[in-house]
């Protein structure tokens, strides 16, 4: 079996070519790969951690198989009292198995594949969302995701010169924005956000930080983080202000935390989501003057599917 580390497989995943690949799958549907709903299993943390705020770990087996590009699993956990351990809150691999003998033959660093494709997955949705002159980005939270959608949302509006970064702590806030160019730490959130373009959000946070009040007209909202229903990285007003994408309907559905929570509010139906990632992806989408736009992704299989698939045929 081959073992491919972190580094040659964020190598093997640039930003271009990994959207592009996305945008594909995505365009093709159901033709592309079948990924079914992935499987989500809440796992006690051990007893000397419950003093965790959120002490609960999430288990996650992702499958996906094509007729001629064979299985790939993705095993996640997901710990958020990693962070006190200055560990990613992400644990994860992927196997891949041979289309023909059904053999496992590669093992990808799951942790480095599921930061690039989630990532991709929000430069593609912003290739059609985010305003076209977008200069200023502001990452809310500093966790793995944070540089990786930094490189990835700039990959596809190269106007971005002005990168901002909030999070609870400033010292990793800072760490963050030393990275990249053109980049700074911030610590009044409101402030940042009356000031971006795009705002993409990576945290784990249970209680909405980004408010629609403090948001302008013309901005492109970006949520990766809260991947359970109890979680949530927006206020409902913002929900219900902004013209709302997510990735697949069934992902939402299920586990889109910012706008189930919205909905059981009062503030937004699910069924006035405008499309997902397959509708954008075959379809010209003119961006409304002004208006809000809000992408809410929850991670799809097929995205593990096309990125293990391009490592894997990259590798041999």
């Amino acid at each position: 079996m081959r073992v491919i580390d972190g580094p040659t497989t964020a190598q093997l995943l640039p930003y271009p070519a990994l959207i592009d690949a996305l945008h594909d799958a995505f365009s093709k549907g159901d033709g592309a790969a079948t990924a079914p709903p992935r499987l989500h299993y809440s796992v006690p943390e051990p007893a000397d951690h419950q003093h965790s705020p959120q002490a609960d770990r999430t288990l996650l087996i992702m499958p996906s198989w094509a007729k001629d590009a064979g299985v790939v699993v993705k095993l996640v956990n997901v710990v958020p009292s990693n962070s006190a351990r200055s560990l990613a809150a992400i644990q994860a691999q992927v196997l891949v198995a041979d289309a023909e003998t059904g053999a496992w033959s590669t093992l990808i660093d799951g942790a480095t594949l599921t930061a690039r494709r989630t990532a991709a997955a929000s430069a593609l949705a912003a290739r059609y969302l985010a305003p076209k002159d977008a200069k200023t980005l502001l990452i809310v939270g500093t966790g793995r995701l944070s540089l990786e959608l930094a490189h990835a949302h700039m990959s596809v509006r190269p106007s971005i010169n002005n990168v901002l970064i909030w999070g609870r702590d400033q010292i990793k806030a800072a760490a963050v924005a030393s990275q990249l160019d053109n980049a700074q730490a911030v610590n009044d959130l409101a402030q940042a956000c009356g000031q971006a373009d795009v705002i993409s959000c990576c945290t784990l946070s249970s209680k909405a930080l980004v408010k629609g009040v403090w948001v302008k007209p013309n901005t492109h909202i970006d949520l990766v983080g809260a991947y359970r229903s109890d979680l949530r990285e927006t206020d409902s007003e913002l929900v219900a202000k902004s013209l709302v994408f997510v990735d697949t309907y069934a992902g939402a559905h299920g586990e889109a935390g910012d706008l189930l929570q919205a909905a059981q509010e009062g503030y937004f139906d699910m069924a006035n989501i405008q499309g997902d990632l397959h509708q954008l992806s075959g379809m010209t989408y003119k961006r409304l003057n002004q208006s809000i736009t809000l992408f809410k992704s929850v991670g799809a299989s097929i995205e593990d599917f096309v990125a293990a698939r391009m490592v894997a045929e990259a590798s041999i």
